[in-house]
């Protein structure tokens, strides 16, 4: 009964928190499912206190970066390096499409995924506008973006909260997650623009005028803010790698730098901050904490042991399968019911597969890439992913969802195998 009760309400809750029925928010959908795991006694107040304990820091360093982000496009910063790098393809379409790849790489890995998909993608709409190119053209640059913002999102514990989440559950450490994690970055990245160019080649100009682009200066609103902006973001980058040796959470320094920044924008004309830290996810801290403690009752019933058995099963066979099972596990269970969900619940399992401890971090790293990666095969894969359609939506682009499974399957499937072969060899490498 308990197990029926547990299965029963995480997916009302998944269903609820997807759907999202009147705009129901997230938030108060995953808080009102966690109540009520506790009133049916599937979790206790000590799961709940176990998943603050491993979300707070995900969460909260979630929210700093959004922050940073907004403050960063409401003076030009994102849309001043865009026109950087379509000065930089000269004419050339498929230059453009390259280097504006490459960019969504770097804004996902510095900024997160969200930044990279919902900041940068209507700027690369209004450039594909400003140059005239036909729709299959700016379709294939969209996609791209979207597609990229979460391929691409591994390198950093903080370029993505999946990464966040799973780093602090396993406590890998930031300098030696990088190590690990930006070389097979590169390869998801190489990957990733090698699919998207046969898939959509047919659809980019040969040239593009470029030069009806107005000049990157042009972009920035508040010189001020941009000059001290860089100063920030090194000092937070020096901040990341500090927090290994120091060992404070992440956390601390994106907020510190949010704060700083904030600070530093708040008499800029270019900048209202109402609007800024209104815009912030704020309900992703809620719903972090209400559908992990959801998650946890899968946990209490059984189910993450038995996840675990298949993950050991799996690893009986060697790293590669040990690897390559952990990381089409989190993809597929992202595809169907959210990464943010998957990550916690996979996390779990591999905790209770008792592989030995080299394994169990391999096999943490291979979850980071299935629910980074996975989730490009459907819209509901990412709370991400929705709001992207949304936002293309508004600006009368809309990318139906069979369109986006018969792309996103497509795309993903290399990718995803190319990634998880590259995690393999390179543990092989580094030990």
């Amino acid at each position: 009964m308990s197990i029926a009760l547990a299965v029963a309400l995480f997916l009302v809750v998944l269903v609820l928190v997807i759907w999202q029925p009147r705009g129901l928010s997230i938030g108060w959908t995953a808080a009102g499912g966690a109540v009520v795991a506790l009133l049916l006694g599937i979790v206790s107040w000590h799961n709940v206190e176990a998943v603050i304990a491993i979300v707070w820091n995900a969460t909260l360093t979630f929210v700093a970066l959004i922050l940073i982000s907004l403050v960063l496009d409401a003076i030009g910063f994102f849309e001043w390096s865009a026109l950087h790098m379509s000065r930089l393809a000269r004419g050339s379409g498929l230059r453009l499409f390259l280097l504006l790849g490459v960019l969504g790489a770097l804004v996902a890995m510095f900024f997160a995924n969200d930044g990279a998909a919902l900041i940068l993608t209507p700027i690369v709409y209004e450039q594909a506008k400003a140059l005239k190119l036909k729709p299959a053209a700016t379709l294939a640059l969209i996609m791209a973006s979207g597609f990229i913002a979460d391929t691409t999102s591994l390198p950093l514990v903080v370029s993505n909260l999946v990464n966040i989440v799973s780093a602090g559950y396993f406590h890998l450490e930031f300098g030696s997650y990088a190590a690990r994690m930006v070389p097979v970055d590169v390869i998801a990245l190489a990957a990733s623009l090698a699919v998207l160019y046969l898939f959509y080649r047919r659809s980019l100009p040969a040239t593009v005028a470029t030069e009806a682009l107005a000049e990157p200066q042009s972009a920035i609103k508040d010189a001020r803010v941009f000059r001290a902006a860089w100063v920030v973001l090194a000092l937070l980058l020096i901040g990341y790698f500090a927090s290994q040796f120091l060992h404070w959470p992440v956390a601390i320094f994106a907020g510190a730098a949010a704060v700083g920044l904030v600070y530093i924008a708040h008499r800029s004309p270019a900048v209202s901050l109402p609007t800024v830290i209104k815009n912030a996810p704020w309900r992703i801290v809620v719903f972090s904490i209400g559908m992990y403690v959801v998650v946890f009752g899968l946990r209490n019933v059984g189910l993450t042991h038995l996840l675990g058995g298949a993950l050991k099963a799996a690893e009986s066979h060697g790293a590669l399968a040990g690897v390559l099972g952990a990381g089409l596990i989190g993809a597929g269970f992202s595809s169907v019911m959210n990464n943010m969900p998957t990550v916690l619940i996979n996390a779990l399992a591999i905790h209770d597969a008792g592989v030995r401890p080299a394994m169990q971090t391999a096999m943490a790293y291979a979850n980071v890439v299935g629910c980074d990666l996975g989730p490009k095969f459907t819209p509901i894969g990412s709370l991400a992913t929705l709001l992207w359609l949304h936002v293309l939506d508004r600006r009368g682009m809309r990318i139906t969802w069979g369109y986006y499974m018969r792309v996103g399957i497509t795309l993903t499937i290399p990718v995803l195998l190319a990634t998880l072969a590259t995690l393999w060899a390179w543990s092989l490498v580094i030990g």
